[in-house]
Formats: C-alpha cells, sequence, structure tokens
C-alpha cells in the first residue's frame, strides 16, 4: 500500500511540475506577443552588457542576503534562455526545470543562488532555475549570495540595455557641464553623443587644442579660455557644415557630435600616415573613398568648405 502511495506521489510531483513549466512557458510566448513592438522590453539584461557600459570602480562581496525576486533582472549566461521576467523560453530548459519544481513541490530545501548587485538591480550568477521556477511559484524573495558592484547608475526593473546606455550617457553629459563649465562658456545644450564615451573625448581634445595653444603663449592658458578657442575654431565650424549638409539623415542613429568624433579621428589617422599638415580637405575625400557612395556628396563638399575654413590654419587637436 505504502508502495502504491509514494508511486502516486511521484507521478504527481511529475505531473504538477510539467503543468509548472508548460505554464511558465505559456507565459514567456505570451509576454513576447505582448512586446511584438519593441521585443527588446522582454529580454532580460545581459550582465556582462550592463557592466560594460557601466564600468564598476570596484566589487564587495556582502554574504548572505534575501533578495526580492523583482530586482533580479539579468544574468551572466542564460540571458537568452528566459525573458525579462524570468519565465522559461526554450524548450530544453524543461528537465532541469522540472527537477528543481518537484524539491520545491516537495518542501526539499535548495542552496542559496549567488548574484551581482550593480546599481540597485540584481544579475544571477548562478541559479537561473532556482530563479525561475520561484517566480512562477508567485515566491517573492530568495535567498543569495551577493557581490555587489559599484556605480552612481540606477537601474529600474522596466529598463532596457539601451535605455541604460542612455541613462549612462546622460550622467557622463551631467558630469562633464559641471566639471567644464561648457553651457555658461560656449551656449551650447546640444553636445549629445549616442555612445558612452563621448564626452571623454572631447575633454581630451580640448585638453590638447589647450597644450597647442599654449606653446605660443607666455602664460599658461586658463582651460576655460582653452575651452572656448576650441569651440569656436575647431568644433563649431565642423558642426556647422554636418549640419547644413544635413549629413545625419545619412547615419541614422547618429548626430553631429558623433560625425565630429569621427572626421577628427580619421583626419588624426591620417595625419600619423602623412604628416601633421596633412588637409583635412584630403582627410574628408578619403573618408568618403572608404565609407561608401551615400557620403561622396557630403565629404567632397565638406572637404573643399573645410579647406576653405581652415587654410593658413594649424588647427591642433
Amino acid at each position: 500500500m505504502s508502495h502504491l502511495i509514494e508511486k502516486s506521489n511521484l507521478n504527481y510531483e511529475h505531473t504538477q511540475a510539467a503543468d509548472d513549466f508548460n505554464r511558465a512557458r505559456n507565459r514567456a510566448l505570451l509576454s513576447r506577443l505582448q512586446n511584438f513592438m519593441n521585443l527588446k522590453r522582454d529580454d532580460l539584461l545581459s550582465f556582462y552588457d550592463v557592466k560594460n557600459t557601466l564600468k564598476p570602480k570596484n566589487e564587495v562581496y556582502l554574504g548572505m542576503k534575501t533578495v526580492p525576486i523583482k530586482l533580479i533582472l539579468g544574468s551572466e549566461g542564460r540571458y537568452r534562455d528566459f525573458n525579462k521576467y524570468f519565465f522559461p523560453r526554450q524548450e530544453f530548459l524543461r528537465a532541469r526545470w522540472e527537477k528543481v519544481d518537484r524539491a520545491h513541490i516537495k518542501d526539499i530545501p535548495l542552496p542559496a543562488i549567488q548574484l551581482y548587485e550593480i546599481g540597485g538591480a540584481y544579475f544571477v550568477r548562478d541559479g537561473n532555475h532556482r530563479v525561475s521556477v520561484a517566480k512562477a511559484q508567485g515566491i517573492e524573495e530568495i535567498d543569495a549570495e551577493v557581490i555587489s558592484l559599484s556605480t552612481e547608475i540606477n537601474i529600474t526593473p522596466s529598463m532596457t540595455q539601451d535605455e541604460l546606455q542612455q541613462a549612462v550617457i546622460d550622467y557622463e553629459k551631467k558630469l562633464f557641464y559641471e566639471k567644464t563649465n561648457y553651457e555658461d562658456l560656449t551656449g551650447d545644450k546640444n553636445l549629445n553623443f549616442s555612445s558612452t564615451g563621448g564626452y571623454d573625448k572631447i575633454y581630451q581634445h580640448i585638453l590638447e587644442h589647450k597644450y597647442f595653444r599654449n606653446q605660443d603663449s607666455s602664460e599658461e592658458i586658463l582651460f576655460s579660455k582653452a575651452l572656448v578657442s576650441w569651440y569656436r575654431e575647431v568644433y563649431k565650424p565642423i558642426i556647422n557644415i554636418i549640419n547644413e549638409e544635413k549629413l545625419c539623415r545619412n547615419f541614422p542613429g547618429k548626430n553631429s557630435s558623433d560625425l565630429y568624433l569621427w572626421i577628427v579621428r580619421h583626419w588624426d589617422f591620417l595625419k600619423k600616415k602623412n604628416g601633421v599638415n596633412y588637409p583635412i580637405s584630403n582627410a574628408a575625400r578619403n573618408f568618403t573613398l572608404r565609407y561608401g557612395s551615400q557620403r561622396r556628396s557630403f565629404f567632397s563638399s565638406l572637404g573643399t568648405l573645410l579647406g576653405k575654413i581652415f587654410r593658413n590654419q594649424a588647427i591642433l587637436l
């Protein structure tokens, strides 16, 4: 009799776990359909992508913590296998998922999961299936061993990777404007970039411009004066031409500040090969040949116009 009861319980556990997985899988499919206009909103965040975006300065071991499951927003290695709500996307996850679920049904304790914390959000190092089963069962908290990585950026539950990157760009802009007094000195609110790191590059451009301007001065030039000089003599003329030629429409998702960095970088590359007096007009034409016919008319005009503006001037970046 006890054997029959044990067999019946076993059948119940397997059937219940299979049903639980099917429900969780269906919820993943439904979520995918609901987000078909923007599938990124259904994705778990990749820990490595987030880490590369935020570039945390250090990490601290926090030990064991009880973590709200709703704040577990990503995974180190399995972010493609589960959706944003940790429901399983793939059928091959079934066997392991159901095994974890059967342990839950039988109240068998499982080891604590391992998480990274960054920006107030958590990312699974080990225990993706345990998180998924807990989520499917309506459990709100889970025990975890946590390593925290420091950052000034907060990650919210609804954030996509693109929105996180934009938050970092906005933060970089805020720091740059405050550090350099850029808006007060130039009147320009629109130094914007489509990717991270642009403001650091601009800061280096200004420092290099300051260095070369100091070569002709008996006194150290203030950073503020170097910034204004760089803005008027280097940055603004190129930006004006980019805008007049409407180049940005040929580069979806990019803006004039992005293109300024591209042009200057290419020019610098050619000057290293051909000498510091290599003209920007030639650099523009060379860029045209390298990067396609759609941009040829622009860069031909760019080369001519910049040649006129900067002829006989040493524009040193």
